[in-house]
């Protein structure tokens, strides 16, 4: 697999109290990426250089992720994409097309809600669209989330690559309190996803964690899967379905097949 290009800028911007790290790599149509929750930018990592070989590809930490800050606010995807909006305005960007990943794809998907005219294309990973969308183990271990879970944390591939890069490593236990209470807030977007105006594809693992009459609901909520297409397509959607095999919510995020797959769809 080819090496992705240093970045040809990065920095921060402090934007409603967050101090938001970013990079901005390759050539093309510009394309944000959205990260899982936990997680960093780097975690597109094994798959960077396919987006960055077709496209100017925008990364960011999101907030109290990696090298971007906590701040003293709660963590809300409908915040995140609000903050999305204004650094994409910053790196002077009208539109662009989104993927975000799990944690990443409802901020993605927020942000798309919230700003739609700042999206034209949206790729969805392992994202949902309801707090009901997790396999009820799942879910109860989710919930369970805080800053107790710290200790047995700390030999986690999660964990160090935190350490590796965020700026105030104590304030990881900060970071699990956080997203343990955007975790428990109740949720069901379902009524904004009928409305989304640009094209969306969905991509699922066959071994996801998002239940797969989930998926499937999703895909309905956009028009899809409610017909035959026709001998002619003529009732096709314009909306996508990936159910990728031989891939989990862990491992999808590094897939080439992942890669692949959205970019057939964002490259139209």
């Amino acid at each position: 697999m080819p090496i992705s290009p240093l970045p040809a800028s990065n920095g921060h911007l402090k934007l409603n109290g967050v101090d938001y790290y970013y990079e901005v790599r390759g050539q093309g149509e510009p394309l944000l990426l959205l990260h899982g929750g936990l997680g960093t930018a780097d975690m597109f990592g094994p798959v960077l250089p396919a987006f960055t070989g077709q496209r100017q590809v925008i990364t960011v930490d999101l907030q109290g992720h990696g090298r971007s800050s906590l701040g003293h606010r709660p963590i809300r995807c409908e915040a995140i994409a609000d903050d999305m909006t204004e650094l994409l305005e910053e790196l002077g960007h009208a539109q662009v097309d989104v993927l975000g990943y799990s944690f990443g794809g409802s901020v993605a998907l927020r942000l798309a809600v919230q700003h739609p005219e700042h999206v034209r294309r949206l790729a969805l990973i392992s994202t949902p669209y309801a707090d009901d969308s997790w396999y009820p183990e799942i879910r109860a271990q989710q919930v369970m989330l805080s800053a107790e879970a710290a200790p047995m944390m700390q030999n986690t591939p999660m964990y160090h690559a935190y350490a590796a890069v965020a700026p105030h490593v104590e304030d990881f236990p900060r970071l699990l309190d956080a997203m343990g209470d955007w975790i428990r807030q109740p949720y069901d977007w379902s009524v904004d996803v009928a409305k989304l105006p640009m094209p969306v594809m969905l991509i699922f693992g066959d071994g996801d964690m998002i239940r797969p009459e989930h998926q499937i609901r999703f895909y309905q909520l956009l028009g899809g899967g409610l017909k035959d297409a026709g001998w002619q397509r003529e009732h096709m959607s314009r909306n996508r379905l990936a159910i990728l095999p031989d891939l989990t919510h862990y491992d999808i995020v590094a897939s080439p097949r992942m890669a692949e797959t959205a970019l057939s769809f964002l490259n139209g």
